[in-house]
Parts: structure tokens; sequence; C-alpha cells
């Protein structure tokens, strides 16, 4: 059954906070103020005022926190930002909010935000959905689509080239158009639905509002290699997948190499589902993280 008719709202809250080097971090929130905390890292250029789950968050006792980037939404840019300066700043969101066994989750480019958290002993356990995983990784070299691995060998060999390449066309309506061209036929008809088109496109819209600097950043930071071994990272991870994906930047084997690289990986792989799962499975998305301890 699908859930997209009951997912979309507009936050509860919003806020942000002043970190300790002066730079502002902000957040969209839904869900009880007291309820366990999840944390969203968002994809590819959204802020965080796209959310999920709204009705399985109720059930579930949690609350979402949906995070804006350095660079993005309303969060100050930070021209230094690494996956380890994000989790710094997310470890005193977690202490001036007196967050309790937050949880995290991260979909397509937000997921090695969420590893990133992981290996940090900041959440308790993660789900990632549709993520992308590690491509520079030894493992996936034969496994990438010939641009996608183009664009690896560039974030490590000349990453400001790679940015350069892309700064002229990074902007909402031109990111927009590139998630329709590489998203399959099932995922089009969710991301284009009636309400969901309009949040989708505001998040883009203010994920890109202080210029393209902050997406392009994150890209290079998601294609590099990552400042962590997952095979470390203890908590469990829920991995999600859809077989209908065509999306060459999510994980080229269905999430089976992180599954294998994890040490306490569940990899879901749904036959009829493509990358739109966050959307579509919430409900089972959200059971089995607040599952965790």
């Amino acid at each position: 059954m699908s859930e997209i008719g009951l997912l979309i709202a507009e936050p509860a809250r919003r806020d942000s906070i002043l970190l300790s080097d002066g730079r502002r971090l902000a957040w969209s929130e839904w869900g009880e103020e007291t309820a366990r905390p999840v944390l969203f890292c968002t994809g590819a250029a959204m802020s965080g005022s796209l959310g999920f789950g709204f009705a399985a968050l109720r059930d579930c006792g949690l609350r979402l926190l949906s995070i804006d980037r350095p660079g993005l939404g309303a969060s100050d840019p930070d021209a230094n930002k690494t996956l380890t300066t994000w989790a710094a700043d997310m470890r005193e969101v977690i202490a001036a909010r007196s967050l309790e066994r937050p949880l995290a989750v991260g979909f397509s480019q937000g997921a090695p935000y969420a590893f990133a958290l992981a290996a940090e002993g900041l959440v308790t356990a993660v789900a990632v959905v549709s993520g992308q995983d590690e491509l520079a990784h030894p493992a996936l070299r034969d496994k990438l689509e010939p641009e996608v691995a183009a664009m690896v060998a560039a974030a490590a060999g000349d990453p400001s080239g790679l940015i350069r390449g892309f700064e002229q066309i990074a902007n909402a309506e031109a990111f927009w158009q590139m998630v329709m061209a590489m998203s399959a036929a099932s995922d089009r008809t969710v991301y284009k639905g009636p309400g969901f088109a309009a949040a989708y496109r505001r998040s883009l819209e203010e994920g890109f509002a202080q210029g393209p600097a902050g997406y392009l950043r994150d890209l290079v930071i998601a294609l590099q290699p990552w400042p962590f071994a997952l095979e470390a990272i203890e908590q469990p991870v829920d991995l999600w997948y859809g077989a209908l994906d065509t999306s060459p930047v999510h994980a080229p084997d269905g999430g089976r190499s992180l599954s294998e690289r994890l040490p306490r990986a569940t990899l879901t792989i749904e036959p009829a589902q493509g990358a739109a799962l966050l959307w579509t499975r919430t409900a089972d998305v959200l059971a089995r993280l607040c599952s965790h301890p």
C-alpha cells in the first residue's frame, strides 16, 4: 500500500544552533518534542524541509530532525567541510539539545553523513535508504558506470576541476531535471505526485539558496574515500534498496558490498521498488529502526 499521501507535511518546528566556531546549523523537525530523535541526513542538494514518515513517527515513538548540511538551506557554509567536521557539528547539536539514544537515517548522498555519525559513536543505529556506497572503495572499481568512475577519479585527482565542471549547471531546476532523467518510472511517479513534487522542489530551491558551493562540496566529499572504516562500525545498520533503482550514483550492486563490509548489517532489496523507498516503505523502515535499543 502506498503511504505517500500521508507523508507530506510542513515541519512542526524549524530551529538552529550557533556552533562553537560561530556558524549556524539549522534543521526542520516533526513529531513530539520528547520522542526519541532520528537525525535525517538528506539526499543531495536538499534542505531539511522535506521529511518523511509523519504518521509512522507517532506510531514508533520517534521525532525527526532533518538537518540542513553546511552551505545548504539555512545552515551557514563551511569551506572546510568534511565528514569529520560534520560529525563534530552534530556532536554539538546532540549535546545542546540533550538528545538521548539518537538514531540516524541517510538517504541517497546522505548515506556517508549517516555513517559518519555512527563511526563517531553519536547514534545507536542507522537506516540507509537508497544510499550511496563508498564509490571510491576498491571493491567497486569495476562496478561503476563510466561517467561515475570519471567523477570519482576527478574527485581524487582534481576536485577543483570537478567543481568547476558542475558550477554552471548546479541549480535547483537543473538538479530536478537530472533526478527525473536518472530515476525509474516508478520513482518519477512518486517524485512528481501531488504535493510531493512541490515539497521536493522547495527543498532543492532552499538547498541552492546560497549558491552551488554547499552542494558541490558535498559531491566531492561523497566521491572521495571516506575517513572511517565501515568495517569498524559496531551499530546495527539497516540497508534498504529497490531493485528498480536506476540511479548510477547509488550503490551499484544494490547494497551488497555495503552489507559485506558492515559487521551488523541487514540488507533488504525490494524487487518491485525503486529509489523512493523512503516514502513508499516508510513505516517498515522506521519500525525496524526503532526496534534497535
